[in-house]
């Protein structure tokens, strides 16, 4: 389902720009809306999510698909924790449906899905670890990196239980919005990803906004 949203970005209270291949972290706190801008149209914004109290609790693939019978996520759904608590909603999406199966893009993911000369590549993976090491005040390490979500990427289910990964199904300015349900570490990696014809073999910017006290 598509719903565009009624928050004007003039209003944000939070603003940024993500350049291709780099990661942001923030803190997004409840009652809060978060909204992922798609700038330049089918790139990938793999995204994980954390309680800011307690950063042992993150978000929760399993238990997001459980609770809402559904694989792909959209307007209405709601994003579970592991300990099966709501921590946000996604209150508005211009794009349809994003991807919560196939995981972020790795050194080791790169040489079994492309080539072995492949793994000096740049990775999503290798972005979380950067901003975990420049991070160090939420006390989060590699062990902490769990499953992400794939917003505007498009992974369909073949008849046989597979993953496939198709054309994007995103677009210049199109956008996904949440709202926190409870004060959230936020911590994206905009994919640098040169492999994946999807984005054209051309990595582009993703926007943040924030709109709330």
């Amino acid at each position: 389902m598509l719903k565009e949203s009624a928050l004007s970005p003039a209003d944000a209270v939070y603003r940024a720009t993500i350049p291709a291949g780099d990661y942001w972290m923030h803190v997004v706190k409840a009652g809060q809306t978060l909204r992922i801008v798609d700038s330049d149209g089918n790139q990938a914004a793999d995204t994980l999510f954390y309680a800011a109290a307690d950063p042992a609790e993150r978000y929760s693939a399993s238990d997001t698909i459980r609770e809402q019978g559904n694989v792909y996520l959209g307007v209405g759904s709601v994003l579970m924790s592991q300990d099966c608590n709501p921590m946000l909603e996604i209150v508005a999406d211009t794009v349809g449906r994003h991807d919560t199966l196939g995981g972020a893009c790795a050194t080791e993911s790169n040489t079994v899905r492309y080539a072995l000369d492949k793994k000096t590549m740049h990775a999503c993976r290798d972005s979380y670890l950067l901003a975990l090491a420049e991070n160090d005040q939420y006390g989060l390490t590699k062990r902490d990196l769990a499953h992400n979500i794939n917003f505007f990427m498009n992974v369909p289910i073949t008849s046989e239980g597979g993953l496939t990964f198709a054309d994007g199904m995103s677009g210049p300015g199109k956008y996904v919005e949440m709202r926190a349900l409870m004060d959230v570490i936020v911590l994206i990696s905009n994919c640098p990803q040169l492999n994946n014809p999807c984005n054209a073999y051309n990595p582009t910017p993703v926007e943040v906004l924030v709109w709330g006290e």
